[in-house]
């Protein structure tokens, strides 16, 4: 199919376009933007008018819940999600039921993700055997299967020597490990930030130099193993310091931020609100500011959504036993742009860190709009409003801390590979 995208405002970072033009699709591919191709024709006219044509948005973490976890969520529920959200390549998360520690398993759901042919599907394998951080998993096997990099979730490894060994192991293949730093015993039972909010709620605390202990200790390990180490989700001042501190020292490492800490504190835990009992949990202003400086300064990469759907009746339970995570895909967007203009900087700001940035992570080609690069491509309004509802979000996780909360921006087109895989409703 041929189809013409006119009158949209085409933003890029990868090849600095940020103007009012034409993209033109033809078998799948992008042939042209501003100029159209020879003897081309359409089939199809998209009419962007006051719209952001942009590279369709990559994800550094997204639970999908299959294998194991379907009463959540299912593969075909939350890639629907993806395309509603503009999400057209999106990493997963190996803690799945079973582990993603087997190539097996790893072929089976990159298979059933291309049947579904919403989104493309980019598995992060299990570090350790059974995420348990002891035995290493078959890295080599496991990245001919499909895996673009390694982590262990939510797991820590509380031995350094194998987590020496897995960093020796990556490097020598160039490998990324993927890893979230919490310090195992410091965090133990915790539910909230260690502050007045836990205290005066008697909820047991996480401090924030659980944080960052253990990025102090990866950030070393990395230091003497030359190892490409990405840290997920970070949530302290501190942690953005030690990053800040380790990109000047030369160390391979990058960090992301989940879009929930940067709008967020422990404060809007309210009276036990279990859609904000996330990992890592939610911290203070004084962290929240940090994230967000450090995000803008480019000493934190990426925004990611950390997509987590839960089951309702799993956050029916007191705060404590509520199972921790927020739906994101679809909010992905719209916190991103609210980041931006609360600090001044432009939409095209906001989309690098959702495309160009979160792509060259992976390692992927997507993320941009380049002639000949696959069309994965989000159109989107900048200027809507809209209101978060569990009717509007097609996830079948309805868990989130924005409920009944307005969001401006909404996708309006989402393609994949030159097909509309979503389209909103007028």
């Amino acid at each position: 199919m041929k189809i013409h995208i006119k009158n949209g405002h085409v933003i890029d970072p990868k090849n600095k376009i940020d103007a009012k033009q034409d993209v033109y699709i033809a078998a799948g591919k992008i042939v042209g933007i501003g100029n159209k191709p020879a003897d081309f024709a359409a089939n199809h006219t998209i009419d962007a008018a006051g719209l952001i044509v942009s590279p369709g948005f990559v994800d550094l973490s997204a639970r999908l819940r299959e294998p194991g976890s379907e009463y959540s969520a299912t593969l075909v529920s939350e890639l629907h999600a993806a395309a509603a959200g503009g999400v057209t390549s999106l990493a997963c998360t190996p803690d799945t039921q079973p582990v993603l520690d087997e190539p097996g398993l790893v072929e089976m759901l990159k298979h059933r993700a291309k049947q579904i042919n919403l989104a493309h599907v980019y598995p992060l394998g299990a570090l350790t055997r059974q995420l348990q951080g002891k035995l290493l998993t078959e890295m080599c096997k496991l990245t001919e299967a499909g895996c673009v990099g390694f982590s262990q979730a939510d797991n820590a490894i509380t031995d350094t020597q194998v987590l020496w060994r897995a960093c020796e192991y990556a490097a020598t293949f160039g490998y990324t490990l993927f890893l979230r730093a919490e310090d195992e015993y410091l965090a133990r039972n915790g539910v909230a930030h260690d502050g007045e909010m836990a205290s005066r709620l008697g909820l047991k605390g996480i401090p924030a130099a659980a944080e960052g202990l253990a990025i102090a200790s990866i950030l070393r390990i990395a230091l003497e193993t030359n190892t490409k180490v990405h840290l997920c989700r970070l949530s302290t001042a501190e942690g953005v310091a030690l990053v800040r501190d380790a990109k000047k020292q030369g160390i391979k490492v990058t960090s992301d931020v989940s879009a929930q800490h940067l709008h967020l504190t422990d404060f809007d835990i309210g009276y036990f609100n279990t859609h904000a009992n996330l990992k890592p949990p939610l911290r203070t202003m004084r962290d929240k500011d940090a994230l967000c400086a450090g995000l803008k300064d480019g000493t934190i990469d990426a925004v990611c959504s950390d997509h987590t759907p839960v089951n309702e009746d799993a956050k029916l339970l007191p705060f404590a036993e509520a199972e921790a995570g927020a739906t994101g895909l679809e909010l992905l967007l719209p916190l991103a742009l609210k980041w931006a203009s609360n600090h001044k900087l432009s939409v095209a700001d906001a989309i690098d860190r959702i495309t160009t940035q979160p792509a060259a992570i992976l390692g992927i080609a997507g993320g941009n709009l380049s002639v000949n690069s696959d069309a994965d491509i989000t159109i989107f309004d900048p200027e809507q409003v809209w209101t978060v509802t569990p009717s509007r979000l097609v996830s079948q996780g309805k868990n989130t801390p924005f409920l009944g909360l307005e969001m401006i921006g909404k996708v309006q087109y989402t393609l994949l590979h030159g097909q509309i895989t979503y389209q909103a409703r007028h």
